[in-house]
Formats: C-alpha cells, structure tokens, sequence
C-alpha cells in the first residue's frame, strides 16, 4: 500500500504503474473515500473524468467541503462552496465543464484549453454547457477571459501537444487552421496536416513517441514520404515538438522563415 495522504491509501501495485493525470485520479478517489461529503473540484475533478491536464499541480487535491475559507493542508486544498455534482467511480465530483472554468480561473488559458478542446473532440462537454458553467461560476472580472476561452477551443485537435501549438501559433499572431485534408492536382488524397498556415505553410506537432521500435522506424519512414510530398505540392513543413512550445521567439523565426520561403517559391 501506498500512502497518498493520512489514511488514504494505493495499491503499490496499482500506483507504480501509473503516472500524471492518473496518479491525481487515484490520489483523489483515495481522499475521496476517506471525505465522504467532499465534492472534487478543478484538475482532480478533471483527473477523474480522464481529462488530460497542463500546467497544474498533480501532488494536490482540491475540493469544495463545508468550511469558510480556501485551507490547503498535507495535499488536500479544501474549498467553500456547494457548486452540483457528479459522481465518477463512486467518487462525488464538479462536472468537466464547471471544472475547467475553475482551472481557467486559477490556471489560466493553456492549463484550461487543453482540457477543454478533449472534452469537445469526445463529446463529454459543449461550449453551450462551457458558457453556462461560465455564467455561473466566473466573476465579472473574468468576463473576457471565460470569452476567449471559448472563442479559441477547437475539437478537431487531436491531443495536448496540438492544443498548445495552436495557442503558441495564435498568440504569436498567426491563424492556424487545424486538421487540414490537403489533395495534389488530380484531387487524390495526400495528407491530413495538424495545421497550416497562409494557405502554403503546413505545422506538425511531433510528440515523437511513435517512433520508437521497428514499428516506429516504419512510420519515420512513412512520415518522409509524406513530407517530400507535401513540398513537392509547395508547401513548407515545419516540425515542432514539446521542447519548442516554451521558446516563442525560435517558433516565431520558424514561421517567418517558412512564409518567406514559401512566398519565394511561389511568386
């Protein structure tokens, strides 16, 4: 047995095996289990729907319970409140969409997007339900941030990586497309592209974990042949991968480059 906090208890088993956005939904439904009136709230309501999560404290588990002010102690952040809940796993919870509000309000942007556009892609959540939640739970103040929010999710995004490059590219003042189909001359099928960019620059975001093994060596290869490809149509191809989502300034001058390129090529 593991010991997450006083009397709250893993299988040492169950908690090797597990790592981020898992081990706050088990840390949460032990403390759960020993708080029977506590509602979870924030990332470890989101970590029990199996939301992914971003720029969020996983060693903490926040809740609302009947108490008169914010108190973190030993792990626990307890809450007031009395916001309505779910239950998931026998465990009593805020709903995705009133949890990621809380985190945008306490996280911001990134930390609630990513969230966000998942719930959207696999339907556990509407933007209708998102600006209710938003409605009910954000102050005045917030106002323009709870509209930015829903002005930028986007559900055709595949994974966290993608959502973060999509707001790296929007902040940096470009506007990306997402999950582009693009065909050669005769209308044949050649590529799905995570973004583009002007119409001619083509942005994939590289998590590079399928790449590993025999099985990986064949999608690089595979991935190659689709590249030149998509620069024998003209377009330019820019790679990222989680490293370049923390230097804005290098992203910026890969897409200047790109664009100047691509504009060369073309005129």
């Amino acid at each position: 047995m593991v010991r997450v906090r006083r009397g709250a208890y893993v299988l040492g088993q169950v908690w090797a095996a597990a790592e981020h956005e898992e081990e706050l939904r088990l840390r949460t439904l032990a403390v759960l289990r020993t708080r029977g009136d506590d509602v979870a709230t924030h990332q470890a309501a989101l970590a029990l729907h199996r939301q992914p999560l971003h720029g969020v404290r996983l060693d903490v588990v926040d809740v609302q319970s009947p108490v008169s002010r914010v108190r973190l102690s030993a792990g626990l952040r307890t809450h007031p409140g009395a916001t309505g809940h779910t239950t998931v796993d026998g465990a009593r919870c805020v709903s995705v969409e009133n949890a990621i509000v809380q985190v945008l309000l306490r996280s911001g942007m990134e930390a609630a997007l990513v969230p966000l556009d998942h719930a959207l892609r696999t339907k556990v959540c509407t933007l209708s339900r998102v600006e209710a939640a938003l409605g009910a739970v954000a102050p005045a103040s917030a106002k323009t941030l709870g509209t930015r929010l829903v002005e930028l999710a986007d559900s055709r995004c595949e994974s966290p990586g993608e959502t973060r490059t999509r707001l790296l590219l929007n902040d940096l003042g470009f506007s990306p497309r997402s999950q582009v189909t693009i065909c050669d001359e005769q209308d044949a099928f050649v590529a799905r592209v995570d973004f583009l960019v002007e119409g001619r620059v083509v942005v994939e975001f590289d998590g590079l974990q399928k790449y590993a093994g025999a099985d990986g060596r064949a999608a690089l290869a595979a991935e190659k042949r689709r590249e030149d490809r998509l620069r024998s149509l003209g377009y330019v191809v820019v790679r990222l991968v989680w490293a370049d989502l923390t230097r804005p300034a290098h992203v910026a001058d890969l897409l200047r480059r790109a664009l100047a390129h691509a504009a060369s090529t073309s005129a």
